[in-house]
């Protein structure tokens, strides 16, 4: 113990280096964990879309005609508030999908910092809803 008590004292710039690198790996780690909550595995949006959740698409009209979740709302990103009909009025879960999940998981975490507790994201957007295999419409 002595020796380490000797050691911080000896080399104050390192230990500040080392109390800093810490201070934000932990900041980094707690950013991603909060931008989780509020995303959905493909799993469990399946389960949410099954039980009635409103489902909004943020990609591009263009994207959107090439394939999109059954039954989806196109509105696209640049024309998303967070006033948005869908979002506002809806009495069930709303599902967010964009291309790779991370804009929606942005818009996600706005919307839930606005109060709006029942908006989650698709996790890995529709990149991973076709990775793994599930209904698209054309």
């Amino acid at each position: 113990m002595q020796q380490l008590l000797e050691f911080t004292t000896a080399n104050p710039w390192l230990m500040s280096g080392l109390i800093a690198s810490g201070l934000a790996v932990l900041f980094n780690e707690l950013r991603l964990k909060s931008r989780d909550l509020g995303s959905l595995s493909t799993a469990m949006a399946v389960r949410t879309i099954n039980d009635g959740s409103d489902v909004v698409d943020l990609r591009t009209a263009d994207k959107f005609a090439e394939g999109h979740i059954l039954d989806a709302t196109n509105i696209p990103a640049t024309e998303f508030t967070a006033d948005a009909g869908p979002v506002r009025e809806s009495k069930t879960n709303v599902l967010l999908v964009c291309d790779t999940g991370s804009r929606s998981s942005e818009l996600t975490a706005r919307l839930r910092k606005e109060g709006l507790e029942n908006v989650f994201s698709l996790k890995g957007g529709m990149a991973a809803w076709q990775q793994d295999n599930l209904p698209v419409i054309r």
